[in-house]
């Protein structure tokens, strides 16, 4: 292989890019008109735009890859994950160009491209299923009638899905025919295919997966599993790898169960095994992902391996580079997924501008997969994942103390992140001593959700000795060079006449202001007083870090300022500070967002109403779908929708008022 073409974009694609070139293997990328100064396309050695930005013109334009492929010469395509990774039509096209899809062969793709297919090979191949239906008939009566047969809860999953999408838990009859709607809706939205399946939902299940790996030589190994029961709406939020408390017989069934799920495919290449693992130990296959994962760095952690130059290799017709008995787990790792995303609002997805971005220091204990740089946008087009956070020790407690060290020197600014939720997560107790169900999120929202109360005082007087500081910088270039340096009119210190040297700052946090008098010694030396309160400051200011000594107490501050804004990064995470201006308009006439407006860019699904219908409080009205995620707006109170502003398949821009509503009187 001397060139290979990445199909893909983002983290991913930079991912890839890396190995190739450590390799000599030369890249090309392609990308969107959102993506023309992205990070992979500035990392391969020649990029190709394919198309316009949402991703069915772009992205999932196979023809257009493939044409750009022949065009450049490629030997082999990589697909990621996502977009064409599982799609066995693009797979074939590419044999049939002469160009080596690295991935496994069409028949595998096609094998485990639907759940209900899938479970009927596994079921054959000896490996344990969940109790469900998997068959063709869609009669909602019928699925409901086998629901009911097996118990609440359970659980609908669209055939053809994954990520999540098209899947809703129902825990009674009454939620069930609302729920198949819905999830029907979201999966023809998604794989344009609303097949659906029935199984019994487990109520304490860990998600415990094995990476699997199997050459062109019959040969196949496992990497060891990996925990992913950190999960919001189905999707893994934090993994990691070995999964604690895992026996070593354990270990060795579910590879042996892996293995035969991937041998019944004739499978090859990189491939993920998912399974419910139950209380009492015993597990149940869920599906198989035919491509690489989105958290396979923690298998490459602890276990040494590149796996993509392991699908390099494979793809080039090699042996495995190991055996079953050479691999061996090495300590602990976390992946955590930095996404731009409002945990406080059902994790609802942002976008926005990253204005600030900060990452922890790498090393061989920190590792940051990333496609974005500071400046990039993260667009409604695309999933809204940032980065991934990965950290490694000798033992999951050394782990987990990097994971909660490296998630606070993560820093962001521009938009909504779940980099605060994270930290909440890695922190809790019941995380801590591996109390893992894929319920955990649910189970302790209470804690996770709390809002972190810091020491506000000490931010407020870091917050004002920086504005003293940054004034004084930004008003130095305007002295004349000629100048008089020792006449006080040209001093940046608060000089007056007759007065000491101070400045008041007013300064507010969550609505309640602070006014703080700063007074300037001498260079860097600070007094500040609020009220009957006062406090010394050391302090200076290199760009964005803040070093401060409070009352003798030191510590580093990253700060960001926009709009009078004071973003504030230190040891309780980030801080947010209003600088209040004199001439602020504190009775804005501007409110909050409309009741009914959109809450970002998408498309309007269905009208759940109709006009002049009388609902209750807590009625679906509309279903609008943004960044392929179904959101409701729903009624705030007993009501009738007057008017519907926008039509199904319209699209809305975020902030767009939706529909009018008469409350009742």
């Amino acid at each position: 292989m001397k060139k290979l073409l990445i199909a893909n974009r983002g983290e991913i694609a930079c991912r890839v890019i890396k190995t190739a070139k450590k390799l000599g293997i030369k890249t090309v990328a392609v990308y969107s008109d959102a993506d023309v100064n992205a990070l992979h396309v500035a990392m391969a050695d020649e990029a190709v735009h394919i198309g316009a930005a949402p991703s069915k013109e772009s992205y999932l334009q196979s023809q257009r890859i493939l044409d750009a492929a022949l065009a450049l010469g490629v030997d082999a395509i990589h697909p990621g994950y996502g977009f064409l990774s599982e799609n066995a039509a693009f797979a074939n096209a590419c044999a049939a160009n002469g160009i080596e899809f690295v991935g496994p062969p069409t028949g595998a793709i096609e094998a485990m491209g639907s759940k209900s297919a899938a479970k009927a090979i596994m079921e054959k191949a000896g490996v344990p299923l969940v109790p469900g239906y998997h068959g063709d008939n869609q009669d909602p009566a019928f699925l409901k009638q086998q629901a009911i047969s097996m118990g609440f809860p359970v659980l609908l999953k669209a055939a053809a899905g994954g990520g999540g999408k098209g899947m809703r838990q129902v825990h009674s009859e009454a939620e069930f025919d609302n729920a198949l709607a819905a999830a029907k809706r979201e999966a023809m939205s998604s794989f344009g295919d609303d097949l659906m399946l029935v199984e019994k939902y487990l109520t304490q299940p860990r998600h415990v997966e094995i990476q699997v790996f199997c050459d062109k030589h019959g040969n196949g190994v496992y990497l060891f599993e990996r925990d992913c029961s950190l999960q919001r709406r189905h999707q893994k939020v934090i993994e990691e790898a070995p999964a604690p408390g895992m026996q070593a017989d354990l270990r060795e069934q579910m590879g042996d169960a892996a293995l035969k799920a991937a041998h019944a495919i004739g499978y090859v290449g990189a491939g993920t095994v998912e399974f419910l693992l139950d209380v009492d130990g015993s597990f149940y296959f869920m599906e198989m992902n035919t491509r690489l994962q989105v958290e396979h760095p923690v298998t490459e952690m602890i276990t040494g391996e590149d796996l993509v130059e392991w699908q390099i290799r494979v793809a080039d017709g090699e042996h495995l580079p190991k055996t079953q008995a050479q691999l061996q787990i090495k300590g602990h790792a976390f992946e955590a997924r930095v996404y731009a995303e409002d945990p406080n609002n059902d994790f609802l997805p942002a976008t926005g501008t990253l204005a600030m971005l900060e990452t922890p220091q790498e090393s061989r204990f920190v590792r940051v997969d990333t496609g974005v740089r500071e400046g990039d946008d993260v667009s409604v087009y695309y999933d809204p994942m940032i980065a991934k956070l990965i950290v490694w020790d000798e033992n999951r407690d050394k782990a987990l103390a990097r994971l909660q060290s490296a998630l606070r020197d993560y820093r962001i600014c521009g938009m909504t992140t779940n980099l605060t939720f994270l930290h909440a997560l890695a922190s809790h107790p019941a995380f801590a001593a591996a109390e893992l169900d894929t319920n955990f999120i649910h189970k302790h929202e209470q804690r996770l959700f709390a809002a972190a109360k810091p020491e506000l005082s000490t931010y407020l007087v870091a917050g004002a000795v920086y504005l003293a500081l940054k004034q004084a910088q930004d008003t130095t270039h305007i002295i004349p060079r000629n100048a008089d340096i020792h006449s006080p009119w040209n001093k940046q210190s608060q000089w007056r006449a007759n007065d000491n040297y101070h400045q008041t700052v007013v300064l507010s946090h969550d609505e309640q202001q602070q006014e703080l008098v700063v007074s300037r010694h001498h260079a860097g030396h600070f007094a500040i007083t609020a009220g009957t309160s006062a406090w010394e400051a050391t302090a200076s200011l290199d760009g964005r870090q803040l070093s401060i000594a409070i009352n003798g107490v030191h510590q580093q501050l990253s700060v960001f300022e926009a709009n009078e804004v004071l973003h504030l990064f230190g040891a309780d995470g980030e801080v947010v500070i209003r600088h209040v201006l004199p001439d602020l308009q504190l009775d804005s006439d501007h409110g909050g967002p409309a009741d009914f407006a959109a809450p970002m860019n998408g498309t309007i699904v269905t009208h759940l109403v109709k006009t002049g219908e009388h609902v209750e409080k807590g009625t679906p009205l509309l279903v609008m779908e943004a960044m392929k995620m179904e959101h409701s707006i729903v009624a705030p109170t007993s009501g009738q929708v007057s008017e519907f502003y926008y039509q199904p398949g319209e699209l809305v821009n975020g902030g767009a008022d939706l529909l009018a509503f008469e409350a009742d009187a």
